[in-house]
């Protein structure tokens, strides 16, 4: 059974990404008591499911890595992973928040040695990789995943494959018994970190995401560009495995929209910039890339790293919004469309079409109470008359990284303000 140690002066944090992780070190570090709630079985969030950051093009890990070694060292967080708030009672300085926990079937005993996986061979959808593989049912999340547990799937869990797996771990740290448990935790403030998901590309019907192969999404290019992911780092077409050197991105794919998102999600032209980069890094002068686009958007710091591939003769600008892809009798997607610099129409083939989708508030239906506020497009807003929850990081608004940990800061400062004046009340 797990216990959790939780009062009226503690910080509850939702979500374990950049924002959650952020919020919940700041609160910490001020001598605060925190849980920290995370849906997945690792924290990180989308920002480890990048390859690299831009501008400095670097692994996310090398933000992440010091986050998670403050997150280790410091005794004042409490980690639930694969853990969801399903309910929200109270009010500010005293709520009652219901927690479901999922069982892992692994417990802490785990050294991630990776034998039970050699026992398995029952195979899953890989969710880190966006479904882009498979994974083996016994799996340990990825590369940089903290905890660093395996996970059973519940789909060989009473089958001889999950006890093949029990037998092979030498810890005892598998566990099939672990059953789901709903905790009741008390908090004086909450942090609702619970970050982003890519726009559902297959609702934009004229660009075919749900009918042609060789057309992907932003999130699911970064994992192909990244070693550690499907293809090992290599940029294939998933329909045949060929490699894609001939790459269009597509700007505001289902964004600054009315019939999709009405919002501009900010990151996706430098998200498309920074990926023309691992086009460059792997075919070099061989690789093209083709970003048709409304408006760029690469404003403050960034517009140095526009300018650089702006200058990239491999790399060619198309203002226009595509009007509708099709497929060719070789399967290469094809972009429709008129040229507005010019107005001539174009029917471009290319290897690959990336579509650089926008975000969406990942709320996941839990019923938040009334004193927090959305705006049109979902995303948290503070009362400030009356608040308690504070939202932080893509919660509130598209943001990308910086700005994100930048908001979180906010959230956790506004946090203890709440939980210093309940600690004064009771005095």
């Amino acid at each position: 059974m797990t216990s959790v140690v939780a009062t009226n002066q503690t910080i509850l944090v939702v979500g374990g990404g950049i924002s959650g992780m952020t919020a919940a070190l700041e609160a910490a570090e001020t001598g605060k008591q925190v849980v920290l709630v995370e849906r997945n079985p690792y924290l990180g969030g989308r920002t480890i499911q990048l390859y690299k950051y831009f501008p400095k093009m670097c692994h996310p890990t090398c933000g992440l890595e010091i986050n998670l070694r403050r997150l280790k060292a410091n005794p004042r967080i409490q980690v639930l992973t694969m853990a969801e708030v399903s309910g929200i009672r109270g009010e500010r300085g005293s709520y009652s928040v219901s927690v479901k926990l999922k069982p892992r079937y692994v417990n802490e005993n785990c050294t991630a040695c990776g034998e039970c996986a050699k026992a398995v061979s029952t195979e899953i959808d890989d969710a880190f990789n966006y479904n882009l593989g498979k994974t083996k049912a016994a799996y340990l999340p990825n590369d940089y995943a903290y905890p660093q547990r395996y996970v059973i799937d519940s789909s060989i869990v009473g089958t001889a494959e999950g006890e093949a797996a029990k037998a092979a771990c030498k810890y005892g740290a598998i566990d099939l018994d672990m059953r789901e448990e709903e905790l009741t935790l008390n908090a004086g403030a909450i942090v609702w970190a619970t970050g982003w998901k890519p726009y559902e590309a297959e609702k934009i019907v004229y660009y075919g995401y749900d009918r042609f192969p060789n057309v992907i999404t932003n999130v699911e290019f970064e994992r192909l560009a990244d070693p550690h992911g499907p293809t090992g780092g290599r940029i294939l077409r998933p329909s045949d495995g060929k490699e894609a050197r001939n790459i269009a991105f597509i700007q505001c794919a289902g964004s600054r929209d009315e019939n999709h998102l009405r919002h501009c999600s900010r990151f996706c032209c430098m998200g498309s910039l920074k990926q023309t980069n691992y086009v460059q890094d792997q075919y070099g002068d061989a690789g093209k890339s083709t970003i048709y686009y409304i408006d760029i958007r690469a404003i403050d710091r960034f517009e140095d790293f526009y300018a650089k591939v702006k200058a990239n003769p491999n790399v060619k600008f198309v203002k226009s919004k595509v009007a509708r892809i099709t497929e060719d009798k070789d399967g290469n997607p094809v972009c429709n469309g008129v040229d507005i610099e010019g107005y001539h129409r174009y029917a471009n083939a290319h290897d690959l079409v990336v579509l650089a989708v926008g975000m969406e508030p990942e709320v996941n239906g839990v019923s938040i109470p009334a004193e927090v506020m959305s705006d049109s497009s979902g995303f948290i807003m503070a009362d400030p008359a009356n608040a308690g929850i504070f939202g932080a990081g893509c919660a509130t608004n598209a943001l990308d990284v910086n700005r994100a940990v930048q908001s979180a800061t906010a959230a956790a400062l506004r946090a203890i303000q709440v939980v210093n004046k309940v600690a004064r009340a009771e005095v």
